[in-house]
């Protein structure tokens, strides 16, 4: 058990930090500030949907996906309705886009680093060197993929945000370099996280601490009495990462499948980051875009959110497959 904590903790202390950052920066106006940046541009509804999607891509990579699902999803509902846009693809792109930006640095996701440990003193830049192919693709065909989507239209004032740039914003950017420099970033970026919410007095709830706790200990758990290695080929272990994410969350897969070092590790992690898109079970991003939309007056629904990843999971992850030196 020892060792499968020593795994696992440090993935959920740099999401503890990351949280605690991107909700000082969320309160500075942030996030709202970029998306009325881009709701701004011209264009039509495609180049609105894709530049907020590319902007909330950016923050999934640099400040992790449960962070840029619960702060981008009420940016993106506000632009469609001050458009007077169909809702569903903003909605449903919010929490995609999220999963399939997940890919591209070790801190976008907590399965990144639990895979991770095995693999000692790896840079952000080297991750992404790997991954950036596949991360390319997977955004690109989940922003055109949602872009077809319909739904329906409720539209709203729009009002300008406001935006102080302050220890929040700042801490956004150091906590991007400190991830791209270091091979473990975890306590760096945690000791900010929590200087920062000192700081800014950020409530700890930001960070969620019960359920970042039990999703620790079930995923400790897991990984203790995980079987060994299993010896599968790339698109096996892919596949057999989806199911797994989708049946018992991605986390608790990632350290029930690498308690040991895996044979195609970056084709593991494709499927336990892209596999989430196939049901809200699979990720904490989906269950807190969950919550998130609902307290902003969507209407999401956990069945047509599977009736879309049927289609987007496979053309995503085989695609990131095809693209990925594994």
């Amino acid at each position: 058990m020892r060792a499968a904590f020593d795994q696992a903790w440090p993935a959920f202390a740099l999401v503890a930090g990351l949280l605690l950052i991107g909700a000082t920066a969320a309160r500075e106006g942030l996030f709202a500030a970029a998306g009325s940046f881009v709701a701004r541009a011209p264009g039509g509804a495609f180049a609105l949907l894709a530049g907020l999607l590319l902007v909330e891509a950016v923050v999934t990579a640099v400040l992790n996906l449960d962070t840029a699902v619960v702060f981008m999803t009420p940016v993106l509902l506000h632009a469609a309705r001050a458009r007077g846009l169909r809702e569903d693809p903003f909605l449903y792109g919010a929490v995609f886009t999220a999963n399939s930006a997940s890919l591209l640095l070790p801190g976008s996701n907590l399965t990144n680093l639990i895979v991770l440990a095995h693999e000692h003193h790896v840079a952000g830049t080297t991750f992404a060197s790997r991954l950036a192919p596949a991360w390319c693709v997977s955004v690109a065909l989940t922003i055109g993929f949602v872009a077809l989507l319909r739904g329906e239209v409720h539209p709203e004032p729009y009002a300008r945000p406001s935006f102080t740039p302050r220890v929040g914003t700042v801490a956004t950017a150091v906590a991007a370099v400190l991830v791209l420099v270091l091979a473990q970033p975890a306590l760096p970026v945690l000791a900010l996280g929590l200087a920062v919410a000192l700081l800014a007095r950020t409530s700890p709830r930001a960070v969620n601490p019960p359920l970042l706790a039990g999703m620790l200990a079930i995923a400790v758990l897991l990984g203790s009495i995980a079987p060994g290695a299993v010896h599968l080929g790339r698109w096996a272990t892919a596949w057999l990462a989806v199911g797994a994410a989708v049946v018992v969350n991605n986390l608790p897969a990632a350290m029930l499948l690498s308690s040991h070092p895996p044979a195609h590790p970056r084709a593991l992690l494709l499927g336990l980051d892209l596999g989430p898109n196939l049901a809200v079970t699979g990720s904490l991003s989906a269950l807190f875009w969950l919550q998130v939309a609902r307290a902003n007056g969507a209407r999401p629904s956990i069945r047509r959110y599977s009736l879309y990843g049927v289609v987007l999971v496979p053309l995503t992850l085989c695609a990131s497959l095809l693209v990925t030196r594994l």
